[in-house]
C-alpha cells in the first residue's frame, strides 16, 4: 500500500458563502456530496469516484466548478506513473451560508437525502416547529452549533453527517380563507 501524503489543515477555519459563483457551485447535489466527502481529509479524483460511486468525468468536472468557486483547492500533487495525482481539499473546515438561496438549499437537502438513503446505519431525522422568541431562537441556534462543534472525535471513526437548520416559518401569504 502506498504512503498517503501528510496534509496541512484547510487554510481557513470558516468560509462564509456569499458570492454568486459559490451559490451556483452549491446548486448541484454531487458537488454537495463532494464537499461532504472532502470534509475530513483530502482525496484524489479516483478516490472520490470510488467513494461516491460516480463517474470519473463527472467528479472531475464538478471538482473544477468547486475549485473555480473557491470552495476546494489542490492541497498537494504527486507524480505517479508518468502523471500527476492531485489531492483536493476544502478551502475551509466549516462553510457557513449566511443568506441561503433556494437552489443551493435544494441541492444541499437533495445531497443529504442521498446520504441518508446510502447510510448503512440507522438514521435520526426530526422536523419540529417550535414557538420561540427571537432571543430563544438565537440561543437554540448557538447551542446546536456548539454541540456539533464539540461532538467531533478521532479520525478513525465512521463519519456521521449532521445538518442543522433553524429558520422562522413563513407566514401564510393569505390570512383569510375563501368561503
Amino acid at each position: 500500500m502506498r504512503d498517503q501524503p501528510s496534509f496541512l489543515p484547510p487554510p481557513e477555519d470558516v468560509l462564509e458563502i456569499g458570492a454568486p459563483e459559490q451559490f451556483a457551485a452549491l446548486a448541484h447535489p454531487l458537488r454537495q456530496r463532494l464537499l461532504f466527502a472532502l470534509g475530513h481529509r483530502p482525496a484524489t479524483t479516483s478516490q472520490l469516484t470510488a467513494q461516491l460511486d460516480a463517474k470519473k468525468g463527472n467528479v472531475a468536472h464538478h471538482l473544477k466548478v468547486l475549485r473555480e468557486a473557491g470552495l476546494v483547492h489542490v492541497a498537494e500533487t504527486r507524480q505517479v506513473r508518468g502523471g500527476t495525482e492531485r489531492y483536493y481539499q476544502r478551502t475551509a473546515r466549516h462553510m457557513v451560508v449566511a443568506e441561503p438561496q433556494a437552489a443551493g438549499t435544494a441541492a444541499m437537502l437533495a445531497a443529504v437525502a442521498q446520504e441518508l438513503d446510502r447510510s448503512p446505519a440507522e438514521n435520526h431525522l426530526t422536523l419540529r416547529h417550535l414557538p420561540l422568541s427571537p432571543a430563544k431562537a438565537r440561543e437554540l441556534g448557538e447551542t446546536l452549533t456548539r454541540l456539533v462543534d464539540e461532538a467531533e472525535e478521532e479520525e478513525d471513526q465512521p463519519l456521521h453527517g449532521v445538518l442543522v437548520a433553524l429558520y422562522q416559518q413563513a407566514l401564510p401569504t393569505s390570512t383569510t380563507e375563501s368561503a
